[in-house]
């Protein structure tokens, strides 16, 4: 029997491999877009492919954009699109002065990282403000998928298995909200979902964030 070459089984988010994924949209990034009120000098921490800073320079958004990632692939992408990228990891002391950027953005990779509490007091230092997004392990779905089946939550893995995931410190809103107070330093000056347009779905997310939000988007800033 021939197997499918996009089955969970031959895919690895571990390899952060973007040969041939120049570029990308990501319903979070128009998000994180309305964050940002002026041009700023942005750095990205695990900025992929550079799509997301490629995308705030074109809409003026950025007047200095840096980018740190893991992937040699996704640096080599991202410095043709014009982006300062790096190769390096973001979850250890990083060689940037103290507020050196107006913003630091870590999208969707947190719960990727082997120290994220590292990640969170470096991006208080180098940078006046953060945004941070991650998926919500405590989703309704996760949940019911944990209590039915008792195993990892697909919908947590996105198509993967829990042993070829990058996500390797899975974490709830709440649980973020911790790591906030516990690092102290840092406050929430805004927070949002990526909405489903939807007006049942969108006010439940909104009364209870931490059960229906699937992608939470935060703004911190420094007490």
């Amino acid at each position: 029997m021939t197997k499918d070459i996009n089955s969970p089984e031959h895919n690895d988010n571990r390899n952060y491999d973007y040969s041939g994924i120049e570029s990308e949209e990501r319903k979070e990034y128009a998000v994180i877009s309305e964050f940002i009120d002026e041009p700023s000098d942005i750095i990205d921490l695990g900025c992929g492919n550079g799509s997301l800073l490629k995308m705030l320079l074109d809409q003026g958004k950025c007047k200095r954009a840096v980018g740190i990632e893991i992937s040699q692939s996704g640096v080599d992408i991202s410095a043709k699109k014009g982006i300062d990228a790096r190769l390096g990891e973001i979850d250890k002391p990083l060689p940037f002065k103290d507020e050196e950027f107006d913003l630091a953005i870590c999208n969707v990779t947190i719960q990727m990282v082997m120290y994220p509490e590292i990640l969170l007091k470096e991006m208080k230092r180098i940078a006046k403000k953060q945004i941070i997004s991650f998926p919500n392990f405590g989703f309704y779905k996760n949940r019911i998928d944990m209590m039915l089946h008792g195993r990892m939550p697909k919908p947590m893995i996105f198509g993967y298995y829990w042993y070829n995931t990058g996500h390797i410190h899975q974490l709830s809103i709440n649980d973020f909200k911790e790591l906030i107070e516990t690092t102290g330093g840092l406050e929430i000056e805004k927070f949002s979902t990526v909405f489903h347009n939807n007006s049942i779905k969108d006010t439940l997310t909104g009364m209870f964030p931490n059960l229906f939000c699937l992608l939470p988007v935060f703004l911190l800033r420094k007490k």
